[in-house]
This record gives C-alpha cells, structure tokens and sequence, in this order.
C-alpha cells in the first residue's frame, strides 16, 4: 500500500554554467545569484555554502518543530553552525558536513533529545543520511 503524498511545495531554479562560472535563479525571482569556486577571485557563492545554508534552516525549523510536538517552549530559536565540504579522492567528488548545534538556555539531555528527532524529522538529513559522512553535534556555545 503507497501512502498519500501531499506536495507542499516545488522549488524551481535554472542555473545556466556550473560552479566556476554560473548563475542560478528561483522561478519567483527571489534567489539570483552567481555560482564561483571557492578560492578565486570570482564573486559567487558555491553550491557548498547553499547547501549548508539549506540544511541549517531546515534543521532549525525541524528542532522547533519537535519541540512543538511536546509542547515545548524554547527560550531563544536554534543556532547551527553548518560546513559542507567538497571533496575528491581517487578521481571520485564526494561531500561531507558537520552541524554544529547551538540551543542556549534549553538542559542538555532535553537538547540532545530534541536534535534526535529533528535530525529523524529534517528532509536535508533524510536525504543525505548514509549518502555522506554527517558529524552532528550539539554545541553548548551561543553561536
């Protein structure tokens, strides 16, 4: 038996180019950016830094969200530090991310315990889980 599936919404962006020299825009408009490698002079994001851009707001909306499902109350919103690195070895391009998560104010186990589920809850760690090496971690520093 297939579950219902309820389309909440499609991102639509054209990117003309790749990374070293091209440019990628939302159908609204909202997103128009040049893409450059990272080290050159080139002014651009990389497809990298909008990945960890992505996932970290995904993974911050998915911690309050598990904290609304218990009827939690936060004290600040979540802070997370994201870095996606881009990597090769033997010829082969691969990524790898670490998540550095910030919530001030919240006891350590329940923290820990709200990071669990929103990490089973956030589709950008759905979608990389056992893809790519994660490290996540929950950091006690105001980021």
């Amino acid at each position: 038996m297939n579950p219902i599936v309820e389309l909440l919404h499609t991102a639509k962006a054209r990117t003309r180019g790749g990374r070293e020299r091209g440019v990628s825009r939302s159908s609204d408009g909202l997103l128009d950016i040049r893409l450059s490698m990272p080290g050159t002079a080139r002014i651009g994001a990389n497809p990298e830094q909008l990945l960890a851009a992505a996932w970290s707001a995904s993974l911050a909306s998915a911690i309050a969200l598990a904290a609304r499902q218990r009827t939690i109350a936060f004290p600040v919103d979540p802070a997370i530090e994201a870095e996606v690195d881009f990597c090769v070895a033997d010829g082969a391009y691969f990524l790898r991310a670490r998540l550095n998560v910030s919530l001030p104010g919240v006891e350590q186990e329940l923290a820990e315990m709200l990071l669990n589920e929103a990490e089973k809850i956030c589709p950008y760690s759905n979608a990389t889980r056992g893809n790519i090496e994660v490290t996540m971690e929950l950091v006690r520093t105001a980021l």
